[in-house]
């Protein structure tokens, strides 16, 4: 990026320092800011905004220049117009010049990668088309079950105790239980990988490591399934016409585990903390103002799971909010500032259920395709929490929560919360506050109106054809009625048949008789 002489991307209008009381603090040549060294990006991109609109400069490590567009509109033109903007990195004049170092320390982010994020064109097409397909297999139904049983299982490890951190029992694994159901190796998931992609994540001096134990995960994950297809997500992959090579799936699965998880894991947190500190959200989902996933999407506007997306690169000399962008240029997509854009709200405050209009899954060609997964389980987890744990209560003062920032998400550290005690349930059951015992289930000769004992035995009488021949035999069951429901009215006995067995001195009962105990099931 080349500010021109006297223009708005010049020295001249930028102010040499910060000021008094601005949480940014880190000023570069010609006025710029480091956005990695700023403490509270909220309030340098509400500055830079004031300052020059919605496309302002800023400085990346090691004093790259970058654009970092904050207005809705000029964000979702960029992801929108393909034939002007790119994420192929390869074309960014400060990588192509020697002024980005391989060793610069966001290369992971903005390297470039023979996956569907940062092809276009043909390519594009051939692997982001294997990619949506195998989303689409996904059965919703079998998700939600899953997702319902993963959040069953969690919550079941620290019901007991009464206590728990929200953001490290939870938050962090309820996304990656799911994603290794729906990609096929459930057998994978637990604490081991869950660290593993933490630790990538924060580029660890372990980030390596751990990124090596994931990618073997999934490099088992794919030999298998090219031996045994199954009805997974990898199978799929595999299996689509694009054809697609082992290195190109592993790469793929990858990059779907990985911002799954990372995202989900941010709006889990985001989500719960906001119900946890916020007593009048609270009271609307209590009260029935607003569901869950109103909630969460609310939490999408407020709080994005990543606040910038590195990046996109202009194809062309082009214009973009007023801005000149020369060719090679590098430009942030600025999802956090673009949800706050005074143009799209006014005000902040504004409830924007129904409103989907945010850019916290992106936009255009590269708009997360799986964008209904992390809703999911976002919306389901937190209702099945909530509904088994209804008192659950932040454990510290709401000032003492922390986070780690970074240019591209905010997540949160821990989230300990207290609530009454309570016991196990089913992970295959409905939750439950008050969990009941399952009613025991009987066979179904015992369904009936009414148990009644078994009559006393009937002294022997005499056999033969008049002793009752082609009565009808006692049934082993019950008549064909309804549990609990009344019993049917037996028919009227005609007088000669009631007083038949009296008659002729025999004990035992007529075939009349016998037939009405049938029906009253005695």
């Amino acid at each position: 990026m080349t500010p021109e002489p006297h223009s708005l991307t010049g020295p001249d209008d930028l102010t040499p320092g910060p000021p008094p009381g601005c949480p940014a603090h880190a000023v570069g040549p010609q006025g710029l800011y480091r956005l990695h060294e700023v403490r509270d990006l909220r309030a340098l991109y509400r500055r830079l905004r004031e300052e020059h609109g919605p496309v302002a400069p800023v400085l990346l490590h090691d004093d790259v220049p970058i654009w970092v567009v904050l207005g809705h509109t000029e964000n979702l033109h960029m992801v929108r117009t393909p034939s002007q903007f790119t994420r192929d990195s390869r074309i960014w004049t400060p990588l192509t010049d020697g002024r980005v170092k391989p060793d610069h320390p966001l290369m992971p982010h903005f390297a470039w990668q023979p996956v569907c994020s940062y092809a276009e064109g043909e390519e594009h097409k051939r692997l982001r088309g294997a990619v949506t397909a195998a989303v689409e297999t996904i059965d919703h139904r079998g998700l939600r079950r899953d997702i319902g049983r993963a959040t069953q299982r969690l919550v079941n490890r620290f019901c007991e105790a009464g206590r728990a951190d929200l953001v490290d029992q939870f938050a962090e694994h309820l996304p990656m239980a799911v994603m290794c159901e729906v990609l096929g190796m459930p057998e994978e998931y637990n604490d081991r990988i869950v660290q593993a992609a933490r630790d990538m994540l924060k580029g660890t001096e372990t980030a390596i490591a751990s990124n090596e134990y994931i990618m073997g995960c999934l490099r088992r994950l794919t030999a298998r399934r090219r031996a045994e297809p199954a009805d997974d997500f990898t199978s799929h992959l595999i299996g689509h016409p694009a054809g697609l090579s082992d290195d190109e799936v592993g790469a793929h699965l990858r990059v779907v585990l990985i911002a799954s998880y990372e995202a989900t894991a941010n709006l889990l947190a985001n989500t719960l903390r906001r119900v946890l500190t916020d007593p009048g959200f609270r009271a609307q989902l209590n009260g029935g103002q607003m569901t869950v996933p109103q909630a969460v999407e609310q939490s999408l506007w407020d709080e994005p799971p990543f606040s910038t997306i590195l990046g996109y690169f202009a194809k062309q000399d082009t214009e973009l909010g007023g801005r000149r962008i020369r060719r090679g240029d590098g430009l942030l997509l600025g999802i956090a500032p673009a949800n706050v854009d005074p143009r799209v709200r006014p005000d902040l405050d504004a409830d924007m259920r129904g409103n989907r209009s945010h850019l916290a899954f992106s936009g255009g060609p590269h708009e997360c395709p799986g964008q209904d997964i992390g809703r999911a389980i976002a919306d389901i987890g937190v209702d099945k929490l909530l509904t088994r744990l209804p008192d659950v209560r932040l454990d510290c003062p709401e000032e003492e929560l922390r986070w780690t920032e970074s240019m591209a998400s905010q997540h949160l550290v821990e989230l300990p919360v207290r609530f009454t005690p309570r016991p196990q349930q089913d992970v295959r059951s409905q939750p439950s506050h008050t969990p009941m015992p399952l009613p025991q289930q009987r066979a179904a000769w015992e369904i009936g109106t009414v148990r009644r004992p078994a009559p006393p035995a009937a002294p022997p009488g005499p056999r033969g054809p008049e002793a009752g021949a082609g009565a009808p035999r006692p049934h082993t069951g019950s008549a064909p009625t309804a549990v609990n429901a009344p019993a049917p009215s037996a028919p009227p006995v005609p007088e000669a048949a009631a007083g038949a067995g009296a008659a002729d001195g025999r004990s035992r009962p007529s075939r009349w008789q016998r037939f009405l105990r049938w029906w009253r099931g005695e």
